[in-house]
Protein backbone atom coordinates (compact mmCIF):
# COMPACT_ATOMS: atom_id res chain seq x y z
CA UNK A 1 0.00 0.00 0.00
CA UNK A 2 1.74 3.41 -1.08
CA UNK A 3 1.09 7.00 0.55
CA UNK A 4 1.78 10.16 0.26
CA UNK A 5 3.93 10.07 3.33
CA UNK A 6 3.70 13.98 3.64
CA UNK A 7 -0.43 14.17 3.50
CA UNK A 8 -1.97 14.47 7.00
CA UNK A 9 -4.89 12.49 5.73
CA UNK A 10 -2.77 9.37 4.09
CA UNK A 11 -0.64 9.74 7.40
CA UNK A 12 -4.36 9.25 9.32
CA UNK A 13 -4.76 6.27 6.24
CA UNK A 14 -1.78 4.64 7.83
CA UNK A 15 -2.21 4.68 11.46
CA UNK A 16 -5.98 3.39 10.58
CA UNK A 17 -4.53 0.51 8.57
CA UNK A 18 -1.59 -0.27 11.46
CA UNK A 19 -4.07 -0.41 13.92
CA UNK A 20 -7.01 -2.17 12.66
CA UNK A 21 -4.86 -4.66 9.88
CA UNK A 22 -4.48 -7.00 13.42
CA UNK A 23 -3.28 -9.57 10.62
CA UNK A 24 -0.80 -7.62 9.52
CA UNK A 25 -1.82 -8.06 5.69
CA UNK A 26 -0.43 -4.89 4.40
CA UNK A 27 2.65 -3.59 3.99
CA UNK A 28 3.11 0.33 3.78
CA UNK A 29 5.42 2.84 2.05
CA UNK A 30 5.83 6.16 1.82
CA UNK A 31 5.52 7.24 -2.54
CA UNK A 32 8.43 9.70 -1.76
CA UNK A 33 10.95 6.78 -0.75
CA UNK A 34 12.63 5.16 -3.54
CA UNK A 35 10.62 1.68 -3.06
CA UNK A 36 8.24 3.94 -3.36
CA UNK A 37 8.82 5.46 -6.55
CA UNK A 38 9.87 1.93 -8.30
CA UNK A 39 6.59 0.39 -7.13
CA UNK A 40 4.92 4.28 -8.83
CA UNK A 41 6.73 3.01 -11.81
CA UNK A 42 6.55 -0.62 -11.97
CA UNK A 43 2.75 0.42 -11.79
CA UNK A 44 3.01 2.51 -15.44
CA UNK A 45 1.78 5.91 -12.78
CA UNK A 46 4.05 8.92 -13.13
CA UNK A 47 5.65 10.18 -10.24
CA UNK A 48 5.33 13.92 -11.09
CA UNK A 49 1.58 14.43 -9.19
CA UNK A 50 0.69 11.17 -7.85
CA UNK A 51 -3.04 11.95 -6.55
CA UNK A 52 -3.84 8.19 -5.96
CA UNK A 53 -3.90 5.65 -3.23
CA UNK A 54 -1.71 2.38 -5.00
CA UNK A 55 -2.37 -0.80 -3.31
CA UNK A 56 -1.16 -4.13 -4.95
CA UNK A 57 -1.80 -7.08 -4.32
CA UNK A 58 -0.68 -10.54 -6.16
CA UNK A 59 0.80 -8.46 -9.07
CA UNK A 60 -2.49 -6.42 -9.53
CA UNK A 61 -2.62 -2.82 -8.97
CA UNK A 62 -5.44 -1.39 -7.12
CA UNK A 63 -6.12 2.65 -7.57
CA UNK A 64 -8.31 5.25 -6.45
CA UNK A 65 -11.74 3.82 -5.53
CA UNK A 66 -10.77 0.67 -6.00
CA UNK A 67 -7.78 0.22 -3.92
CA UNK A 68 -9.70 1.49 -0.50
CA UNK A 69 -12.46 -0.59 -1.40
CA UNK A 70 -9.84 -3.52 -1.55
CA UNK A 71 -8.19 -2.46 1.62
CA UNK A 72 -11.40 -1.53 3.97
CA UNK A 73 -12.37 -5.30 2.27
CA UNK A 74 -9.97 -6.98 3.93
CA UNK A 75 -10.07 -5.61 6.93
CA UNK A 76 -12.70 -7.35 9.21
CA UNK A 77 -16.47 -6.24 10.72
CA UNK A 78 -17.44 -3.45 10.39
CA UNK A 79 -14.65 -2.26 7.69
CA UNK A 80 -15.24 -4.86 5.19
CA UNK A 81 -18.78 -3.60 4.59
CA UNK A 82 -16.94 -1.17 2.26
CA UNK A 83 -17.70 -3.66 -0.36
CA UNK A 84 -21.02 -2.18 -0.69
CA UNK A 85 -19.71 0.61 -2.60
CA UNK A 86 -18.53 -1.80 -5.44
CA UNK A 87 -22.17 -1.27 -6.70
CA UNK A 88 -21.86 2.43 -7.29
CA UNK A 89 -20.10 3.04 -10.84
CA UNK A 90 -16.87 3.68 -10.99
CA UNK A 91 -16.55 6.83 -12.64
CA UNK A 92 -18.72 8.05 -9.53
CA UNK A 93 -16.53 6.78 -7.08
CA UNK A 94 -13.64 7.86 -8.71
CA UNK A 95 -14.78 10.85 -9.36
CA UNK A 96 -15.71 11.45 -5.56
CA UNK A 97 -12.03 10.31 -4.85
CA UNK A 98 -10.31 12.64 -7.02
CA UNK A 99 -11.85 15.64 -5.54
CA UNK A 100 -10.61 14.13 -2.03
CA UNK A 101 -7.25 13.76 -4.02
CA UNK A 102 -6.68 16.76 -5.59
CA UNK A 103 -7.79 18.88 -2.27
CA UNK A 104 -6.60 16.65 0.47
CA UNK A 105 -3.54 19.56 1.15
CA UNK A 106 -5.96 22.44 1.27
CA UNK A 107 -9.10 20.01 3.32
CA UNK A 108 -6.75 18.43 6.25
CA UNK A 109 -3.03 19.85 5.78
CA UNK A 110 0.41 18.61 4.90
CA UNK A 111 3.80 18.38 7.21
CA UNK A 112 7.04 19.45 6.49
CA UNK A 113 8.47 15.99 6.79
CA UNK A 114 7.74 12.06 5.73
CA UNK A 115 5.92 10.40 8.18
CA UNK A 116 8.30 7.89 9.79
CA UNK A 117 6.65 4.58 11.33
CA UNK A 118 7.13 4.13 14.94
CA UNK A 119 9.16 1.17 16.41
CA UNK A 120 6.33 -1.12 17.47
CA UNK A 121 5.39 -0.07 13.57
CA UNK A 122 8.61 -0.77 11.72
CA UNK A 123 7.89 -4.34 10.52
CA UNK A 124 4.57 -3.06 8.84
CA UNK A 125 6.62 -0.91 6.03
CA UNK A 126 8.73 -1.70 3.46
CA UNK A 127 11.70 0.18 4.41
CA UNK A 128 12.07 3.41 6.94
CA UNK A 129 11.17 6.00 4.04
CA UNK A 130 12.77 9.45 4.12
CA UNK A 131 11.45 12.20 1.90
CA UNK A 132 12.75 13.54 -1.45
CA UNK A 133 14.19 16.42 -1.87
Amino acid sequence: MLFDGVCVLCTWWTRFLTRYDVNHKFLLCSIQSPEGLDILAWAGIPVDDVNTMLYVSNNTAYTRSDAFIEVMGQLGLPWSLARILKIVPRFFRNACYNFIAHNRYRFFGRSDVCMMPTPENQSRFLKSQTAKS
